[in-house]
């Protein structure tokens, strides 16, 4: 029986293999000299995964970090993915953000790509995950790259994988990948092409202001009411910030091409920087993201802020209402804007009657109401928008004369258009912005507008509880939780009865198998765990539906029953 290298003796053959260049050898060196058996054993227990994005992990040195080689790996698995298609000349698009060594992940992969006869479509400059599933669908590429973390601290680098579609990888081509990557064992084997003879043997082009304009030039096309921005647009005063990631440019292009001309850029936080330093973690859903973006609305008396991450395909809210400063929910930003879309398109006879909305399981039912309402069909999907796109990829097969609208996620992801197959933040500020002038216009702000929408439909109130268990350890400690829950026997939770569980590791309601949970209560309530796909953490979502009395009455009931359901998870986690 062969025996299984430990950690250490991985780490001592990474620091002697010149297939490393000298930079990488020392570091790991450095850590078998201090003896630093805990780190090693982080870097070499296991190699990196394909989670639901492609690879992410810390920056540095060994199998399971981010580093040119692991960057070069994970090409390699994904060329000759794309060359078992047999397709004559194949191409691969690349995109990157502002994270430390984005730019040079990306010339790396493009790198591979030459060496493996594959030309590589890269951008002149950072842009967000939808100009790159633009390239794809453009060039009718075989696959796209974006290399970035999306909204992890500084520390972190990754690798999104896009297939032809424009949407991320699915099966079978995501595990043809994963295996691929497995199968490499020697780094010396992987081809590439240095860069500057890639270039010049006309493997590699530059993408540059013709495919960014031809993507503003879409976008704006699908606006709901852009006579009303072009008169108005100036009258709402919006404060964003990119939080020194890829959005700047094209965020403020799409703002102004509709007519919002009002736009103060947090100034501290315009220009691209992979030290993220002004915030501890560049992440749009946390409110001490916008923390500065918050303090120069207060100062300019501005309407609204608005903030995306670094690869600019989240969108996080704030505005003022009643003189406090109020965070909006990734539901709740769903909600304004799938209402806004619906009541629009219908009002001027444009909303069809084949028309489909899609969005995650643990996204709020409350969207399936609004979209039943308005003979809008639905479409419930796994957690992440590669499932999303994957089931628009399905319908636009199936029957291209259904008309997209809509698809989003809790977590702060919007797509409003076909023409890129992923969440989107550039399209997502402008047509946050066509909300808030369009409540503007009325007297009203984003609550008030939200409190309309739930008197009409009902009230519902939705958390999420992120618990991080890191590295060995952290791994061991989520998958006791999900063991754990997966096999209660309780008939009751925090005082709410259950009607249902429902494991979706079986493959059940048609979606692929996930390792994610979903708890049905006989009230309507409902609430769902899940293990991160690309972060050591495991997510619990509480979704709370108030049906009866005042809209007040509602609001404190469910924020009582939240309150009763998070507890509960807590000391459970806690327990395992």
């Amino acid at each position: 029986m062969e025996k299984t290298m430990t950690s250490l003796e991985k780490a001592r053959l990474w620091a002697n293999n010149p297939a490393f260049d000298n930079q990488s050898r020392q570091e790991i060196q450095k850590l078998i000299d201090e003896n630093n058996i805990k780190e090693i054993q982080e870097r070499f227990y296991k190699d990196l995964e394909f989670g639901t994005g492609g690879i992410r992990s810390i920056l540095g040195q060994g199998p399971n970090r981010i580093n040119i080689y692991t960057i070069r790996k994970a090409t390699q698995a994904l060329c000759t993915e794309v060359l078992a298609q047999n397709i004559a000349h194949p191409s691969i698009c690349i995109s990157y953000d502002s994270r430390h060594f984005s730019f040079e992940f990306a010339k790396v992969a493009a790198e591979v790509m030459a060496g493996n006869g594959i030309k590589a479509y890269i951008f002149k400059r950072l842009n967000p995950v939808a100009m790159l599933s633009f390239s794809v669908r453009h060039h009718k590429s075989q696959a796209g790259v974006m290399v970035t973390a999306s909204h992890n601290p500084p520390e972190y680098n990754g690798y999104k994988v896009f297939w032809s579609d424009g949407a991320q990888v699915t099966p079978p081509n995501d595990q043809n990948i994963i295996n691929n990557y497995y199968s490499i064992t020697d780094f010396s084997s992987i081809k590439f092409t240095p860069f500057d003879l890639a270039y010049e043997k006309g493997l590699v082009e530059w993408v540059g202001e013709h495919v960014e304009n031809l993507y503003h030039v879409a976008i704006l096309s699908k606006a709901i009411n852009p006579e009303m921005c072009k008169a108005d647009g100036a009258k709402l005063k919006i404060v964003y910030t990119p939080i020194h990631g890829a959005g700047l440019i094209p965020c403020s292009r799409a703002l102004a091409d509709l007519g919002f001309n009002d736009l103060n850029v947090v100034p501290e936080q315009a220009l691209p920087d992979g030290n993220f330093p002004t915030v501890k973690s560049p992440n749009p859903e946390n409110p001490s993201a916008l923390k500065m973006a918050v303090e120069l609305l207060e100062k300019t008396k501005a309407d609204i802020v608005m903030g995306s991450d670094p690869d600019t395909d989240r969108l996080g809210v704030a505005i003022k209402h009643l003189g406090e400063i109020v965070y909006l929910t990734g539901n709740q930003i769903g909600i304004l804007k799938l209402h806004y879309i619906l009541s629009e398109l219908k009002k001027q006879g444009k909303l069809s009657n084949n028309s489909y909305f899609v969005k995650s399981i643990v996204t709020t039912s409350l969207l399936d109401t609004i979209a039943n309402h308005y003979g809008v069909e639905v479409y419930n999907t796994l957690t992440g928008f590669k499932w999303i796109c994957g089931k628009m990829n399905e319908i636009e097969k199936r029957d291209p004369m259904k008309q997209f609208i809509f698809a989003t996620e809790e977590s702060f992801g919007y797509l409003s258009h076909s023409f890129a197959r992923d969440k989107d933040g550039v399209s997502s500020v402008s047509l946050m912005a066509e909300v808030a002038l369009f409540y503007k216009r009325q007297g009203l702000d984003l609550i008030d507008a939200l409190d309309k929408i739930y008197e009409e439909f009902g009230f519902s109130h939705e958390s999420l509880l992120s618990l991080d268990y890191f590295g060995i350890e952290g791994q061991e400690k989520i998958s006791r939780i999900m063991t754990n829950f997966r096999h209660k026997s309780d008939k009751s939770i925090a005082g709410n009865n259950i009607a249902m569980i429902k494991d979706y590791s079986l493959g059940i309601e048609g979606l692929p198998k996930s390792n994610v949970l979903g708890y049905f209560f006989e009230n309507g309530d409902q609430f769902y765990l899940r293990p991160s796909g690309t972060e050591p953490k495991i997510k619990f979502y509480t979704m709370i539906q108030e049906q009866s009395g005042t809209l007040t009455e509602k609001k404190k009931r469910a924020m009582e029953k939240t309150s009763k359901l998070l507890s509960y998870i807590n000391q459970e986690a806690e327990k395992a």
